[in-house]
């Protein structure tokens, strides 16, 4: 068996969230480094995800996972002992899930109109302000409510950080392209990002996006290119 291998996308994609996880698991990985939008929309990358998106998680195993909530709770079910997920059939696994469920139906997707605008450079301008007042409205109204269910604790499921944590970190470091909000108006929120910044496997993380060799956990067995990895499923 090989090691699992995730394809992460850079510059700045949900990915992260995966990466965070994997380091905080602590178990041997690799990784494969995507650019986007040029390499993730190839014929290349589409024999690995054929909707052109990261992340992407091949198992020790060979098989292919994708969307960041099918690999976090791929990766939860190997760290149950150290509570990042939860055993299916359990309350936590359900509280997990819900909360799994919010940060992708509502908050990541607030962002979407506001990628928009950004990546289609040609659009009338007056098309543009449209998308980024809506865009607006929504990253507003998807912090005020994730505020609300923070409820002033440390993490968003209580006292004990989950791979949630792991899945909101990579989303809400996005205000810094899309100016829309101050983060500080919603103090659980600001809190909750400010300990997750300073978490080592964070700190790694975006080492690892700006093309550095950071130490990390020592989980991180290197990179690998995307060639390679076609050449280990063709075998």
């Amino acid at each position: 068996m090989e090691l699992p291998t995730l394809f992460y996308g850079v510059p700045s994609g949900c990915s992260f969230g995966s990466i965070v996880a994997l380091e905080w698991l602590g178990q041997p990985y690799r990784l494969c480094r995507i650019v986007m939008p040029e390499e993730v929309t190839t014929e290349t990358y589409r024999r690995i995800n054929p909707v052109e998106e990261t992340p992407t998680l091949m198992t020790d195993k060979g098989a292919l996972i994708s969307e960041s909530m099918a690999i976090l709770n791929h990766l939860g079910a190997r760290g149950v002992d150290k509570g990042l997920g939860f055993a299916q059939g359990t309350p936590g696994f359900d509280r997990l899930n819900q909360m799994l469920g919010y940060l992708n139906t509502t908050f990541f997707s607030a962002f979407g109109s506001l990628w928009y605008a950004i990546e289609h450079d040609s659009m009338p301008e007056a098309e543009k302000q449209v998308l980024r007042a809506y865009g607006a409205r929504r990253v507003i109204t998807a912090h005020q409510k994730l505020e609300t269910l923070l409820d002033n604790k440390p993490w968003l499921l209580g006292e004990q950080r989950t791979l949630a944590d792991a899945y909101f970190i990579g989303i809400a470091r996005w205000t810094q392209y899309h100016d829309v909000l101050n983060r500080r108006d919603y103090p659980g929120l600001q809190a909750l990002f400010e300990r997750l910044e300073a978490d080592p496997a964070v700190q790694f993380a975006h080492a690892i996006e700006k093309g550095e060799t950071p130490r990390g956990s020592g989980a991180f067995q290197g990179h690998v290119r995307l060639e390679d990895v076609l050449q280990r499923l063709a075998a």
